[in-house]
């Protein structure tokens, strides 16, 4: 069966490197490295295949595909000779991005009609490209945290204040790219710590519609070796006295998270781990500080302080550094493929066991790795076999 992936910041690195990878997959070019779904827990799922994949998108941004992968080879993210290797694949998903929400793009009165004329663009793609099903994934920029609204309550009220011109700023960008994929009949995967599908009142309409939602903000790099570290502090009865992440962030990541807005809903997301796990806050937070001369790369430094038997004192520190597009991309196709499953499984509402993926799993509380991927397994091979 033919899937759609539609990417909300289709133009960005993520968005681009999921484009080359999946195209470099499918030829033969490089192996999934990355790619859980690919594993042999997953290999006899209906999953969609490699030569099923169509790609298309919302960004108003106007450097295309092919030059953001020279772009990222330049930059030693992929190999020199990719953008050549995958060109005609990076100009045919290029061909189906559309402007998105931008003053030029859909002009509206209404967040009502701008969220019909994304809705339309999902609709025109599935139908040109001959998609049974499309999967839309965020994967832009992350939002400030959500201005309360008495219309995210309920759905009856949030209907009501999309069709008003005076509430064209009820919802965020990120919800209005939610309530466009529900409108188009598509699964919704937030990669971002925004806000997306995570108001009651879409909540409420995902589940209504039948569609799945997933989200919130992948686990690529410190997040993922925190989910590993954490429980092991837990379950051996060691006292976690302080733990302090130091991130910095070059390229679009870390410009946009030098605004403290945007900045504050990636630390509550990325915290949520630590509270949970260790059973409440813990002294150092973290800390995210924009560095542009690391291009695509990040650097990330942890430094725990805890406490063994007897009250001897002891540290653990580690340093990661890694490509977030790099990392995020085979998560991206992974999300996309078992949310297309769960679609024609007829899902619906929160998808609470792709928690595996996320920071701040929706409708979920585990945060351990190992156990999110035990139920990863178990839900997929758990999913009805038959078509929708």
């Amino acid at each position: 069966m033919r899937t759609g992936i539609w990417l909300v910041g289709g133009r960005g690195s993520v968005a681009a490197s999921t484009v080359a990878g999946a195209a470099a997959v499918r030829a033969g070019v490089l192996p999934p490295v990355g790619v859980v779904s690919e594993l042999a827990a997953f290999r006899d799922l209906p999953l969609p295949s490699f030569d099923d994949l169509v790609f298309g998108g919302h960004d108003p941004a106007t450097v295309g595909l092919a030059k953001r992968v020279e772009r990222l080879a330049g930059d030693g993210v992929v190999p020199p000779d990719l953008p050549d290797l995958v060109r005609a694949d990076l100009q045919a998903a290029d061909a189906e991005i559309r402007p998105g929400l931008t003053d030029t793009g859909h002009p509206a009165t209404t967040a009502d009609e701008a969220i019909d004329a994304l809705a339309a663009d999902i609709t025109d793609f599935r139908g040109r490209t001959g998609a049974d099903s499309v999967v839309v994934v965020n994967v832009s920029s992350t939002e400030a945290p959500v201005t309360p609204h008495p219309a995210h309550a309920s759905a009856e009220l949030l209907t009501a204040a999309l069709r008003r011109p005076e509430d064209a700023d009820v919802l965020p960008v990120s919800s209005r790219y939610a309530v466009a994929a529900l409108r188009a009949g598509c699964p919704f995967v937030d990669f971002t710590p925004s806000t997306g599908a995570r108001l009651p009142a879409l909540d409420q309409l995902f589940r209504e519609h039948g569609l799945p939602y997933a989200g919130s903000d992948g686990k690529t790099g410190e997040t993922l070796v925190k989910s590993v570290l954490a429980p092991m502090f837990a379950r051996r009865a060691l006292t976690v006295r302080s733990w302090s992440g130091t991130n910095l962030l070059g390229g679009g990541d870390g410009a946009a998270l030098a605004d403290p807005r945007r900045a504050a809903a990636k630390i509550r997301s990325k915290d949520r781990l630590l509270r949970e796990q260790l059973g409440g806050p813990v002294q150092g937070g973290v800390h995210i500080h924009e560095l542009p001369d690391l291009g695509e790369w990040k650097t990330a430094w942890d430094h725990i302080t805890f406490e063994g038997f007897l009250g001897a004192r002891m540290t653990l520190q580690f340093t990661w550094q890694g490509c977030d597009s790099a990392l995020a991309a085979p998560l991206v196709l992974d999300l996309a493929r078992f949310m297309a499953l769960a679609h024609r499984a007829g899902v619906s509402g929160p998808v609470r066991e792709l928690g595996f993926y996320f920071k701040d799993p929706v409708d979920g509380d585990e945060h351990a790795l190992d156990r999110q991927f035990d139920e990863l397994v178990a839900w997929s091979h758990g999913l009805p076999r038959a078509p929708r």
